[in-house]
């Protein structure tokens, strides 16, 4: 089969974020199919951007072709960013016909979270004949509608109503990352039928092949071993929607007990934390630079407990789909999760404790009950947690099943 993903973001195992494109495209690859990506040369959350000086360029990445859309740079959520997806889209209509011709897709998958790729992905599966898909990763326009506070008016989320109606008529399949969609999409012209659930993922061979963590970390992470009996952990961005603050207030209400507070990344909120924990003087509280994702599950190993939060938000009521929960739990390690979503993972795997968000006291207790469970049932929730991501989120899995439902 000829698979044809079309992912603004994408990126790959050397790129950085987004993966789900690069792994799902390489289980595929294994399997035989003939997979091509299309990108944009440029996206805020790639760590590296790929070297691309023409207009469409194809590399090969672990036998998977990528074709760059060269786009201009941008940087967080600004008015450019908008610019930037306009440029994509329309370089990519303009080059449908083209596309259809020379790689013959049988399958067009438009994944890019916002669903203005529609437009070419249609005119690409018209011309090929091909069967297509529209997966779902954020609702939009309801996404900047509520967490932006965007009118329904706005030109913007008139544009964007328009396209996403547009997905549920002509798409042959629609696949949801997240697990509650189904009412929303059906409610906007979704034969039901057509609704799939394929959640993230992860990659175990990734997992077997980490490499060690950088020094200075490691030195830190040593020493902070050696000085408490319990390390609980926060890993990657430090930004306001992830609750960071209220893990570090949680720290104040046991500062006089022997557990350390680990946060380990970098955002827009790190300066402001810092100031927090120096203000309150802290002793337990430790921020540690960045680590490389091949690295991550080193580190989880040196923690003993997990901590994962969002703030309240009423969009989260279609389910969630972290990574970041998916790394944690193939640590085996407990996990506190304070989110309030319409899935519950780490009660349905009996791997930690949900919590109420933006609760310092729930994460305090949440702590003070962990570790007052005996040892076996601790090393059970971890390995609960662990037996559950496996069978149920390994990116083998989740590719057969994509190409069970494509099928």
């Amino acid at each position: 089969m000829r698979i044809l993903l079309i992912n603004h973001y994408a990126g790959s195992s050397k790129l950085g974020m987004e993966y789900r494109p690069y792994y799902l495209a390489k289980e595929w690859v294994k399997n035989g199919h003939d997979v091509t990506i299309i990108a944009s040369s440029f996206s805020h959350v790639r760590s590296v951007q790929p070297e691309v000086k023409s207009n469409f360029e194809t590399q090969n990445i672990d036998g998977i072709k990528y074709i760059w859309l060269k786009t201009k740079a941008y940087q967080g959520n600004s008015i450019k960013r908008f610019f930037n997806i306009l440029e994509f889209v329309f370089k990519l209509f303009f080059k449908s016909s083209y596309i259809a011709k020379t790689f013959k897709p049988d399958v067009v998958i438009a994944s890019s979270t916002y669903p203005l790729d529609i437009y070419p992905a249609y005119r690409i599966a018209k011309k090929a004949k091909a069967k297509l898909v529209y997966e779902i990763h954020d609702l939009w326009p309801l996404s900047p509608m509520e967490i932006g506070g965007y009118s329904k008016r706005h030109p913007l989320i008139i544009l964007m109503q328009a396209a996403e109606k547009f997905c549920y008529k002509k798409s042959d399949l629609v696949i949801s990352i997240l697990p509650k969609t189904l009412e929303h999409c059906v409610s906007h012209g979704l034969e039901p039928t057509k609704w799939h659930h394929i959640p993230n993922g992860i990659s175990l061979e990734r997992s077997e092949n980490q490499q060690e963590i950088p020094i200075q970390q490691k030195n830190i992470l040593e020493q902070i071993r050696i000085a408490h009996k319990y390390i609980i952990g926060y890993t990657g961005s430090i930004g306001s929607a992830n609750a960071v603050k209220d893990f570090i207030l949680a720290a104040y209400l046991l500062k006089n007990e022997n557990v350390a507070f680990v946060v380990i990344g970098k955002g827009a909120e790190k300066e402001n934390l810092e100031k927090l924990k120096n203000e309150n003087n802290l002793r337990n509280v430790y921020f540690i630079e960045p680590v490389p994702k091949k690295s991550i599950l080193k580190v989880l190993n040196i923690l003993d407990f997990l901590f994962i939060g969002l703030k309240k938000q009423n969009l989260f009521r279609f389910g969630v789909s972290p990574n970041k929960l998916f790394d944690y739990m193939l640590s085996g390690k407990p996990i506190i999760q304070a989110i309030d979503a319409g899935n519950d993972i780490v009660s349905e795997a009996k791997c930690g404790f949900t919590i109420e968000p933006e609760n310092p006291q729930a994460i305090a207790g949440a702590i003070r009950k962990i570790i007052a469970l005996p040892q076996n049932e601790i090393i059970e929730m971890g390995k609960n947690g662990k037996d559950y991501v496996i069978q149920n989120h390994d990116y083998k899995i989740i590719a057969n099943k994509f190409l069970e439902i494509i099928k």
